[in-house]
């Protein structure tokens, strides 16, 4: 996109990004998700710096945001990076693409926690676009954990947005995780634009997921020429 502004997309949107990616294009919802996950891990070595010394921590959800955080672990583990896998469901709840995903990592042993430990960078995948109601139970505690990691210094790397966030006003959702820096897919969140939204996203970075660019143009054009 060079330096234009970024394409702005409401939940409404992206699901509908998501959706005729599969259905028009014949894209496979599993080849979206893996090329969220490895952009998500591209920018966890990035926060990490060069020495990548330390363990991503991963809090993944049962959603498709959740599957994107298991690739991102994959990716991670291959290229050398120690990590967490902190599941917020039972794995039964683990459904499609995200199940696919934690059957992977699974046979690859990767260690699956249900506490992080010493974590020197934490991946935020508890919750994507979808949720629209308040945050309760164990997601609100984990979000809790999340942003006990982040208050001693340790970076938060949102995956899409915030868990907690509404995508399209911005608003907490009862209890948010405040990210240092958030990687989002195809483009801005419409509730990125409300103010002091940056309290909880940190630096935004936007990632491709192989959608097609006609598609995003239409779909994401109208909100950011609100702009």
């Amino acid at each position: 996109m060079g330096r234009s502004l970024p394409l702005v997309f409401t939940r409404e949107a992206i699901g509908r990004v998501d959706r005729l990616a599969v259905e028009r294009y014949g894209i496979a919802s599993i080849v979206l998700m893996e090329n969220a996950g490895a952009a998500v891990a591209r920018e966890a070595l990035r926060m990490l710096g060069r020495g990548r010394g330390g363990v991503v921590a991963l809090y993944c959800g049962p959603g498709n945001n959740g599957g994107d955080g298991l690739v991102a672990a994959r990716h991670l583990h291959n290229v050398g990076v120690g990590v967490q896998v902190v599941l917020a469901a039972k794995k039964v709840k683990y459904r499609g693409d995200a199940a696919a995903n934690l059957g992977v990592i699974e046979a690859m042993g990767l260690p699956i926690v249900t506490r992080a430990r010493r974590p020197a960078l934490v991946v935020d995948a508890l919750f994507g676009t979808g949720l629209d109601r308040p945050v309760e139970g164990r997601m609100a505690s984990l979000i809790g954990e999340v942003n006990r990691w982040g208050a001693r210094g340790v970076g938060v790397l949102a995956v899409d947005l915030p868990s907690g966030l509404d995508a399209d006003s911005g608003e907490v959702l009862g209890v948010a995780v405040q990210a240092t820096r958030t990687v989002t897919l195809c483009g801005w969140k419409a509730g990125f634009l409300r103010k002091g939204c940056r309290e909880w996203t940190g630096r935004i970075v936007v990632a491709a997921i192989g959608a097609p660019r006609e598609l995003l143009e239409r779909e994401g054009r109208a909100e950011r020429d609100k702009r």
